[in-house]
């Protein structure tokens, strides 16, 4: 038996990465899966990869409501119902100060901010007791990197986002809950050779405690674990995944002596 037989999920940037990850490791535990993401092929090769009967994959746009009124109506006609909305949709565009485009800026927020919002908010009249909403966040939101303005104050955005939708989900029995990931091995870091991936890596490690950057299934089985019954009543948490850099920044490798 599956930890979620009988749910359907909503996993927003499902096609890639953790969300995609994410999705195997929900159908693989009994779940219906509807996935979005703004480019057509890659949506195509991830539901191929995820099978036919266990999924949809619906072209979306995180931050338009139409875009994503659609997504949930699709999502309740082939199965019926929503239990779980992961909001994953996110970018992380680079917006260095003195050299930023408020168009740039702005893209970031919208997708990454009100995306999320839209995303709940077009959910939200499917959803019933029991129901799990998970959202992205970063430790980019704390850890002060250069060059993602942007990003930073996006995730730091969710973390504060996500108290509020406590306070006004809680007395429908709808948990909210963040995962927070580190350096995680995905698509978005979009380095192009496996030279580059392990100077990528290895500059990352030196950084963390427990001396790798993260897999993506180290994260999604946090999603899973927020999404299940076996976190019924974890309301309002924030689970950092990233190897201990958040927590203990001087327990990095960079820092210790002999």
């Amino acid at each position: 038996m599956g930890k979620l037989d009988g749910k359907v999920a909503l996993i927003t940037g499902g096609s890639s990465g953790i969300g995609l990850t994410s999705a195997k490791m929900f159908v693989a535990e009994g779940a219906k899966v509807v996935i979005t993401g703004r480019n057509q092929d890659t949506l195509n090769s991830a539901a191929e990869e995820l099978g036919a009967g266990n999924v949809i994959a619906v072209q979306a746009d995180s931050a338009d409501p139409d875009s994503m009124d659609r997504a949930v109506s699709e999502a309740i006609a082939a199965f019926g119902r929503l239990d779980i909305v992961y909001a994953n949709a996110g970018i992380a565009a680079p917006t260095p100060l003195g050299g930023t485009s408020v168009s740039a800026f702005q893209e970031v927020l919208n997708i990454n901010v009100t995306g999320v919002f839209i995303t709940v908010q077009s959910a939200l009249p499917h959803l019933k007791e029991g129901a799990s909403v998970i959202l992205t966040g970063s430790t980019r939101s704390t850890d002060g990197y250069p060059a993602r303005s942007a990003y930073a104050a996006s995730k730091g955005a969710i973390s504060s986002m996500a108290r509020v939708f406590v306070s006004e989900l809680s007395p429908k029995g709808i948990r909210v809950n963040t995962v927070v990931p580190g350096a995680t091995r995905t698509p978005i870091w979009k380095q192009s050779t496996p030279e580059a991936i392990a100077k990528l890596e290895a500059g990352h490690a030196r950084s963390i405690p427990m001396e790798r950057m993260g897999d993506p299934e180290e994260v999604a089985k946090v999603a899973l674990f927020l999404a299940s019954d076996d976190s019924s009543y974890v309301q309002g948490a924030e689970i950092v995944v990233d190897g201990g850099a958040a927590a203990s920044p001087l327990g990095a490798p960079i820092y210790r002596q002999g």
